[in-house]
């Protein structure tokens, strides 16, 4: 696969036209309408993604109460494919059901869903925005829980030169480094990320046997952005980023990989006329192998190679915001994605070599058209309300079987091509009695397409197995919520909402069969193992409440939130044994609190508490994971005023944080007590 995607962004910088009438670039997208108001959001700031102990992303984002993975594993030593972002207990399959933007454009990769959480450097944020609920609205297909809004920093967020250095527990190393600066009468910026670690033994010690190794980690990541302006009022965002991320899975025949580039041109008016233009590609190729490991763990054989997966994402927005009034803002626009894609497999392994080979695929396409407004009817009342209409297609789907020895045909299917269209709508009220407290409400409704991977790929993890499904109709929710923010003092701010929500057609790993057999798609399933498939459940019934603290005095903040979620299965045919039950790998509560001391000048130090409750493992909550409290802490003590020294410690008191449990019982965790020591410089 071309990689080098990037290198053109600055080419473009370098020979536009910086001179014209004055126009303070931003890098930042059209402001938030005063509609959103009516929304539940949450805001993570800077300094909250500069300061964590761990340095990652996906941890960062657990300050939002509801937020989580599809498993408790981050991006060091989860399979990437399990890294889907969900919210309010909708649970998963490891696909996304959250809505990731970067600077406007979708972080989901075009495959699977899922996220490349280890390509999202934190120092290259300025702020992340999460709304809770809120369906499809103005941001396009996938939003069922929620939109995650990522903001790269600006020219007032980095320092011209900067650079990081850690080295950590199990021989682990991580390194960041960049550089920014003004770019004609704009500005740009290049920087690069690199971590590896020999990792840890993911199996939990007393059901490890002499075949469990640890799971050493390699990650990468390149990002270059230019801002200038092309006009008296327009400026122009061209992003790039490459990624690169290695990991196995504690056991031979494990490996996996995936490289990808993005790149993205985004317009934005700031006239009487505002609007936003955002085009972007997304290449991909990942490979996973999977292994089977006999009872007495002594030996592992391999059972599936999944040696290449490429999928290509293309996609464009179009949004204006015409000159009404002060009182009202309206929002019209149109949206259109692309994802294409295959997995490439030798399976049905015999001493040792693969003797047959699977490519299946096909492409998913959405187009899409919407109206949202905002009415200020006074200063204390706002009301919003919208709508949009999409278009979907899933074609060209395929199933081509093949002998290796002799090439002969087993299969050879296409499936047949399907569309539809999927209306949604949403709206909310904010009541602003004081200036200290705000009542808001929201009704919405929003929709998901099948990914590439839930309709093709089959997939195992452990001794259990799990068929693909290309008859997968699409997801639907509905929901309401309301809640009170109250913010009596600039430095203190309290949150609530109630929220219910129902996922229709939710996709889920099914199990169907139990080994020792052969089950279709997968092929053999071992004893103690399960035979899983993707399928559409008739719903999952969501509701709960979220709270969220912060506290500013002086020197200090204190930060807290907590989710409570009551989520069940509403099934029926093939999956009535769920009807009644959990969805997998969704907890009861969470919790996270954080403190913090510090000056920008002065030393800084933090500490932070998360509670998960237990969880089921699988469909039938016949597995259960153990609830986990996890401590971490980081210190900055500064040197001079560019240099600076961290200590960092993860898990801090080595709390077992169980991550999966597979067919055999055997329990796999998440990251142990993980210690830092390094240098950070930044000169301004």
């Amino acid at each position: 696969m071309r990689i080098f995607l990037t290198a053109p962004l600055f080419l473009i910088a370098a020979t536009a036209q910086a001179a014209g009438p004055d126009i303070i670039v931003t890098g930042a997208g059209l402001p938030a309408a005063p509609g959103e108001a009516a929304y539940d959001v949450v805001t993570i700031d800077r300094a909250r993604l500069t300061g964590s102990a761990s340095g990652r992303l996906e941890d960062i984002l657990r300050d939002a109460a509801g937020f989580q993975q599809f498993r408790r594993s981050d991006a060091r030593s989860a399979h990437p494919t399990s890294q889907g972002a969900t919210l309010r207990g909708l649970g998963g399959n490891a696909s996304s059901r959250a809505l990731i933007l970067l600077d406007g454009v979708p972080q989901i990769d075009p495959f699977g869903g899922w996220v490349s959480w280890s390509a999202f450097e934190p120092m290259r944020l300025g702020n992340v925005r999460v709304t809770r609920g809120g369906g499809s609205g103005v941001y396009g297909p996938g939003a069922l829980a929620g939109t995650i809004e990522l903001m790269s920093a600006g020219p007032n967020d980095l320092a011209p030169l900067w650079g990081a250095l850690a080295y950590g527990s199990r021989d682990s190393i991580e390194v960041d480094a960049g550089l920014s600066g003004a770019l004609g009468a704009g500005f740009g910026s290049v920087s690069a990320g690199y971590a590896r670690g020999d990792g840890f033994i993911p199996i939990v010690k007393e059901d490890r046997g002499p075949i469990d190794r640890a799971a050493p980690y390699e990650q990468a990541s390149v990002s270059t952005r230019a801002v200038f302006p092309v006009g008296a009022e327009t400026e122009l965002q061209a992003n790039g980023l490459f990624m690169f991320d290695k990991r196995t899975r504690g056991v031979p025949f494990t490996n996996n990989e995936n490289i990808g580039a993005d790149a993205s041109l985004r317009l934005v008016g700031h006239g009487a006329w505002r609007w936003e233009a955002v085009g972007w590609l997304q290449m991909r190729e990942f490979s996973s192998g999977f292994g089977s490991v006999n009872a007495t763990r002594t030996a592992a054989t391999a059972t599936l190679d999944q040696y290449n997966v490429p999928a290509t994402g293309v996609g464009a927005r179009l949004e204006v915001r015409p000159p009404i009034s002060d009182s009202i803002e309206l929002r019209l626009g149109a949206d259109g994605r692309q994802t294409k894609g295959q997995t490439k497999e030798l399976y049905t392994f015999v001493a040792g070599a693969p003797t047959r080979r699977r490519a299946a695929g096909g492409e998913t396409r959405t187009l899409g058209a919407f109206a949202d407004a905002s009415l200020i009817v006074s200063p204390a009342l706002t009301i919003t309300g919208g709508g949009r209409i999409d278009r979907w297609w899933i074609d060209n789907g395929f199933l081509r079987e093949n002998v290796l020895a002799t090439d002969a045909t087993l299969t050879n299917l296409a499936f047949a091509d399907r569309s539809g269209w999927e209306p949604t709508g949403r709206a909310g009220i904010a009541l602003k009695p004081t200036d200290a407290v705000t009542f808001r409400a929201a009704g919405y409704m929003g929709w998901r397409l099948p990914t590439l991977n839930e309709l093709y790929r089959p997939f195992r993890v452990g001794a259990d197995a799990t068929g693909a499904n290309n008859a997968l109709a699409p997801e639907r929710l509905k929901g309401i919520d309301g809640g009170i923010d109250y913010r009596p003092l600039p430095s203190l701010k309290l949150g609530a909402t109630l929220f219910w929500n129902e996922l229709e057609d939710a996709i889920a790993n099914v199990t169907l069969g139990t080994g020792p057999g052969m089950f279709p798609g997968v092929g053999f399933v071992a004893a103690g193992g399960s035979y899983r498939q993707r399928q559409n459940l008739g719903a999952i019934r969501s509701r709960g409440a979220e709270l969220d603290a912060a506290l500013d005095i002086a020197a200090w903040r204190l930060s807290a939130s907590y989710a409570y979620v009551d989520a069940r299965v509403r099934a029926s045919g093939a999956a009535l044994a769920l009807d009644g039950l959990r969805p997998a790998q969704t907890p009861k509560h969470q919790a996270s609190g954080t403190i913090g001391w510090g000056r920008s000048a002065a030393a800084q130090a933090s500490l932070t508490v998360r509670y998960v409750a237990g969880q089921f493992e699988d469909d039938q909550n016949s597995r259960k994971l153990d609830d986990a409290v996890t401590l971490d802490a980081a210190i900055t003590v500064p040197i001079t005023s560019a240099l600076s020294i961290e200590a960092r410690a993860e898990n801090l008191a080595d709390t077992r944080v169980e991550a999966g449990i597979s067919g055999a019982d055997l329990v796999e965790r998440a990251t142990p007590r993980t210690l830092w020591i390094g240098v950070r410089y930044g000169a301004r």
